[in-house]
């Protein structure tokens, strides 16, 4: 569910404080880990980056979760910062 009082966290706030500092690992480690450049998990941590399927895929193998679990929490994110300004009537209530 997409808290209505603020924006959700992003998947890298996640990732690094429900994940990575728990079992003290360093980014440039999990990034060996993962075969991927540290760049991304860098970015990702600091929330410049998002999760993309791929990515969504590694990180569910690595840390026993689901790359649904990572997209959501992604989708989530986007769905917040982009929610429109306005509103507009519901066209099926129109037609009847």
């Amino acid at each position: 569910m997409i808290p209505k009082k603020r924006i959700p966290s992003h998947p890298g706030e996640i990732l690094l404080k429900e994940f990575l500092e728990p079992i003290s690992m360093s980014q440039l480690k999990f990034s060996k880990y993962l075969k991927v450049p540290v760049q991304r998990i860098n970015e990702i941590v600091k929330g410049k980056r998002g999760i993309s399927p791929e990515t969504a895929w590694l990180l569910a193998e690595a840390l026993n979760t689901t790359p649904e679990f990572w997209i959501t929490l992604q989708s989530n994110y986007d769905l917040a910062l982009q929610k429109p300004k306005y509103h507009v009537k519901n066209v099926l209530k129109m037609a009847v």
